[in-house]
């Protein structure tokens, strides 16, 4: 029997261990979910054992590290890296969700529940695709290493050290990352850049504590009405990051890239309309898909000062607190956007009140080499598993250690993603195409068994 052949016969079960998987709610960044996340650690663990492979849940600081590996396609044979995290993201606002985030079900041809795409259902099917050969060849057509981190979602703050400690059994000639979408429905892409993120919480202060508004009002400055302006100093009335300094470390792109990316089918006012929005926003000179790809960008993730439960009560806060973050493009670097906001804070705080920050976590920007074995390998695996050739897109979203893994084990990356536009990645309802999940791993069968006529290094 063919690893297609396999596939095909045991895709319902494929379907229940994912339903399974997506049922444990793996929140990294909640320590009630602690204990979720770890048996999440363990499931995995336990099915890279029954699928062949030798694994290990491996302590951090922080939640687990599940690594995987099987070797025994020899010297001869390229090894692969394939990373993926089995944390998610918070499932607030609860009453927003259809259904329960944690009750995966079909609807209208969709898998719903948190951690559909971002990124269990395209781990999960990296597992499935190795089945296939294991179960069927008795063997992989490459050398494997699994690397499954718990911390993706927080910044992976302990997967580099771990990374650096095991740089030696890590090794690789390709890392494969599907934490990703589709340029559209029926059109897969391969990814040419990430762009990075440097998190912040900005903390105003005032009064000793909160005020009444008639009494007070007008003599003292409101840690609300401070943060508002100092948000809103953010960003100039063209759209830019109104920091200075911020753009120096900025690469511009080439003019044939913002070409291409003008090439593809994207369709403005149907975008803008899927939104639900009046108009689109941004930094004027540029598509929504520069925006969002190769610009970067300031955001306020969310505010909270004063009272803010049903009715009136009429108070100056005593503080207001924001949650700000930057998506950061080459060649940007978290730790000097986290000095240029410090010292605009300082500029920016009226007297009256101070200004605190904290640095929550980051990630470096990532452009990718756009030719290369592995890449190729990828296009045609594509073309096979959907139908047609892919095109080159960037990611908004920021993966932290894409970067480091190119560096660290001199590896190309293929960032080779099955979701598509509009999941609701880290919102509410969040889902994958039902589809994809036989694409997928048909896809990722075609692609391990190219890769593995590479030979190392491709």
């Amino acid at each position: 029997m063919s690893p297609e052949a396999y596939l095909e016969r045991e895709l319902p079960r494929f379907r229940e261990e994912l339903f399974e998987f997506l049922r444990i709610p793996s929140v990294s960044a909640r320590e009630e979910n602690r204990a979720d996340t770890a048996r999440a650690a363990r499931w995995l663990h336990e099915q890279l054992l029954e699928i062949g492979l030798e694994a290990e849940v491996a302590p951090t600081a922080g939640h687990p590290v599940v690594v995987g590996q099987w070797m025994e396609a020899g010297p001869s044979a390229p090894t692969i890296l394939v990373y993926g995290h089995y944390d998610v993201q918070p499932p607030e606002p609860m009453e927003e969700w259809t259904t329960p985030p944690f009750e995966p079900g079909v609807r209208d041809g969709r898998i719903y529940a948190r951690g559909a795409t971002d990124d269990k259902g395209q781990l999960f099917l990296h597992l499935k695709a190795l089945e296939c050969f294991l179960a069927t060849d008795g063997r992989l057509p490459v050398n494997l290493v699994a690397l499954f981190e718990g911390e993706e979602e927080v910044g992976s703050p302990n997967l580099l050290p771990f990374v650096e400690e095991r740089r030696e059994r890590l090794t690789a000639d390709a890392v494969v990352i599907s934490d990703s979408n589709m340029f559209a429905p029926g059109l897969p892409s391969l990814l040419f850049s990430l762009r990075g993120l440097a998190y912040f919480e900005i903390t105003v202060q005032g009064p000793t504590g909160d005020l009444h508004s008639g009494s007070f009002g007008g003599a003292v400055e409101n840690p609300a009405n401070a943060l508002a302006r100092i948000l809103a100093s953010l960003h100039d009335e063209g759209g830019r990051i109104a920091i200075d300094g911020f753009y120096d470390d900025v690469v511009e792109w080439d003019q044939g890239t913002r070409e291409a990316l003008g090439a593809l089918p994207f369709d403005e006012e149907e975008y803008r309309a899927s939104l639900g929005v009046a108009a689109l926003g941004g930094e004027k000179g540029y598509t929504p898909l520069e925006r969002t790809w190769i610009r970067p960008s300031c955001d306020v993730n969310g505010i909270v000062g004063g009272y803010t439960g049903e009715g009136a009560k009429t108070v100056l806060p005593s503080r207001a607190r924001a949650k700000v973050s930057f998506r950061l493009v080459p060649d940007q670097h978290p730790e000097r956007v986290a000095e240029l906001l410090r010292r605009h804070l300082r500029q920016a705080t009226p007297p009256g009140v101070r200004s605190e920050m904290q640095v929550l976590h980051g990630g470096l920007p990532w452009r990718a080499e756009l030719e290369g074995p592995f890449l190729e390998a990828a296009r045609n695996a594509l073309e096979v598993g959907f139908g047609r050739r892919p095109v080159l897109t960037g990611e908004g979203g920021t993966i932290p250690i894409v970067r480091d893994l190119e560096e660290l084990l001199g590896a190309q990356v293929v960032l080779l993603g099955f979701g598509l536009p509009g999941s609701n990645m880290h919102a509410p309802n969040e889902w994958f195409p039902d589809a994809h999940v036989e694409s997928g791993i048909r896809t990722l069968v075609h692609f391990y068994r190219e890769a593995g006529r590479l030979g190392p290094s491709g």
